[in-house]
């Protein structure tokens, strides 16, 4: 009994985040994007849908506007299949409505300009899911959008069942969503063609009617090991030979993404929360994560239930400090934007400042890569300018992170701080306008999941960094190719995983991740002025050291704010120490140019004559740090140890700079410079 042909949907998706080194895009250029391209464009009359991201459109534009023209050439044709998404690559679900429709009218806007498209159908960002979703996609003239089909069966439906698109809604709205089948992002192009080529035999002899494949265009020769099986070893152009061949024969018809979700309709669907597997488990800390490790494992060679599930993307802002810092100070200036009419520059900064790449961490995601953070931290530097150009001295006590607990914020025309009273007092945030850094942006260092812990506990301070030619260290000027392709997924296997590299197929970047000797661990989220007393003779030069406690850390202790002032044009803050602990006062001094004056004052009959008192800073800048006679400087570099596609990776941070005062004093001073005017 003839069948008729199985129809397949093709959708790649490439991007390179904001403030990614240009050499990174140009590598990607020449070895992933154009030699893809090219080949799938030779074939004839072979649908294929493409997303780029906004980021990476941006970057074509200037530097590689042929390849741009191209692209348009042949969307025009009908040849390419061009989807929307959000303009810079945002996670939908983390920001408000508003936001998101601005993001994805954006693009669709871009794209009908450069390309004369009118994109109904759109990439959502690390397929990052939420039930209100609908709505705003569809508000913002969005028919279709491409879903992992883990979604769909965590609601219980069959695989069987996930051969046709799907609608599902929210406040009224509708919205199509295809499912992405699962085993074929396993199979391509980690497989050998023959395997392919018998699970779409399979697939249309059981009656499948519709396959999806949407997927990162990085892995056809971004990731480790890609490029030499995609491209030299000639995988691309059997796989391209495979599907003429299927379609001649009348096996296989190739069908665009829109064609897909224009088929009737399954029925309606309510997709979970959620993201792909490797995702949910990422966003979950340590001792979680470690859990879901035992329970997958448990599952054996059936691969994991869809019912057994980590967290959600959102759980990366609870888990690193940092990241949710970022948000929060986006979210606080996309309502000042509002409120002060939109402005079209900052409106455009803050589209910026939402690339999700640096709010993560996996395999992939950024956040452990200072460049990543540093460009999201510019981007809202510059939003902050534009609205606060010649602003004096102000502030506000609220709760900007949101997490219960109200920090001051300091702000004028050249500099915005975050003081944080419930965390020690400590200075969290300092954005220089002028300049767009953040003196205190830098990451903690934490105990991740495929950290070792050889103490068998998840506390801080377990274990050494390991060797530097274990895990060679990246800085911001350094090579950062491993930086390519940070916006993905995975590709370990779903009934055995892994398959082995070599003739065989290609190894998935998931396979073999194996642990690492965990770094020093941070007892503190890192920030600017720190407090902690120190017993006579204890070496705190050295932040890798793990045998070094204090005999007191103000930098846990919640501090009362006391009192602000103005004087003399300046802005005094008078913070003291709460609960348990000896005595300990601390007085900031803001000046409009940014200058900072600390005094510390604390009751030496508290404290072993012979201790010493020290505050820490935490800084991702050089700034000059100049404290009172009598003050002992003490500098180190601050680096962490993360895992990237790459393996794992010793990242410089920033610089420790402790300042610290015999006991006996009573009291210390310091100063912060501002950077000069640009």
């Amino acid at each position: 009994m003839s069948r008729a042909p199985l129809r397949l949907a093709l959708a790649v998706h490439v991007h390179q985040p904001v403030g990614n080194f240009d050499e990174v895009f140009e590598d990607h250029l020449t070895g992933v994007y154009r030699p893809l391209l090219d080949a799938v464009l030779a074939r004839d009359n072979l649908p294929f849908a493409l997303h780029i991201s906004g980021p990476l459109l941006d970057w074509l534009e200037t530097n590689a506007g042929s390849f741009v023209d191209e692209i348009g050439r042949q969307a025009t044709d009908g040849r390419l299949e061009l989807l929307a998404g959000g303009r810079s690559e945002p996670i939908l679900a983390a920001w408000p409505p508003e936001d998101r429709v601005e993001q994805l009218e954006a693009m669709r806007a871009a794209l009908a300009t450069r390309f004369g498209v009118d994109a109904r159908g759109a990439w959502l960002t690390e397929r990052v899911w939420e039930p209100d979703l609908p709505a705003d996609m569809a508000r913002a003239g969005i028919e279709y959008t491409l879903l992992d089909d883990r979604h769909f069966l965590a609601t219980g439906l069959e695989r069987e069942r996930l051969d046709l698109p799907y609608r599902t809604e929210s406040g009224g709205r509708p919205l199509t969503v295809l499912p992405i089948d699962e085993r074929l992002r396993y199979l391509i192009p980690f497989r050998p063609v023959r395997e392919i080529e018998a699970f779409l035999e399979a697939r249309r002899a059981d009656g499948t009617r519709l396959l999806v494949l949407g997927d990162d265009g990085e892995k056809f020769g971004g990731w480790p090991g890609t490029r030499a099986w995609v491209y030299a070893g000639g995988w691309l152009e059997r796989f391209l030979d495979l599907l003429d061949r299927l379609r001649a024969d009348g096996t296989l018809e190739l069908v665009r993404t829109e064609t897909a979700a224009s088929l009737p309709a399954a029925g309606l669907v309510y997709p979970a929360t959620g993201s792909y597997r490797e995702m949910e488990e990422w966003t979950l800390p340590r001792p979680a994560a470690l859990e879901l490790e035992r329970l997958e494992a448990a599952e054996g060679t059936r691969g994991p239930s869809p019912f057994v599930r980590g967290g959600h993307w959102k759980g990366f802002l609870t888990r690193y400090p940092e990241s949710n810092r970022m948000h929060k100070t986006a979210l606080a200036l996309g309502r000042l934007c509002r409120e002060r009419g939109d402005p079209a520059p900052v409106r455009d900064a803050l589209v910026r400042a939402q690339c999700n790449d640096a709010y993560w961490h996996g395999v992939f995601g950024g956040i452990y890569l200072p460049h990543l953070r540093a460009a999201v931290w510019r981007a809202l530097a510059e939003a902050e300018r534009h609205l606060r150009r010649d602003e004096r001295l102000g502030h506000e006590h609220v709760d900007r992170d949101m997490d219960g607990h109200a920090e001051l914020c300091v702000h004028a025309s050249r500099f915005s701080a975050v003081l944080s009273p419930a965390r020690g007092g400590a200075i969290e945030c300092l954005m220089r306008l002028d300049t767009g850094e953040n003196d205190a942006d830098v990451l903690t260092r934490y105990l991740e999941a495929y950290h070792v812990d050889p103490a068998g506990t998840a506390g801080p301070g377990a274990g050494e960094f390991p060797p530097a030619d274990a895990a060679p260290e990246r800085t911001a000027g350094s090579d950062a190719r491993a930086t390519g392709g940070l916006d993905g997924d995975a590709t370990a296997g779903v009934d055995a995983r892994p398959w082995a590299a070599g003739a065989d197929g290609t190894a998935s970047i998931h396979e073999g991740e194996g642990r690492a000797v965990p770094p020093a661990v941070d007892r503190a989220a890192r920030a600017l002025f720190q407090e902690r007393v120190f017993a006579a003779g204890v070496d705190t030069s050295d932040p890798d050291r793990t045998d070094v406690s204090p005999l007191h850390d103000a930098s846990r202790r919640p501090f009362a704010l006391a009192a602000i002032r103005d004087v003399a044009g300046a802005l005094e803050v008078d913070l003291v120490a709460r609960g348990d602990g000896p005595s300990l006062s601390k007085r900031y001094r803001f000046r409009e140019d940014g200058e900072i004056r600390v005094t510390l004052e604390w009751d030496p009959r508290e404290l072993p004559s012979d201790a010493r008192v020290t505050t820490e800073l935490s800084l991702a800048c050089p700034r000059p740090v100049e404290p009172d006679a009598g003050a002992v400087v003490l500098r180190a570099d601050i680096v962490t140890l993360g895992r990237s596609e790459r393996g794992f990776e010793r990242v410089r941070q920033g610089e420790s700079v402790t300042v610290a005062w015999p006991a006996s004093a009573g009291t210390g001073r310091i100063v912060l410079e501002p950077p000069p005017p640009p």
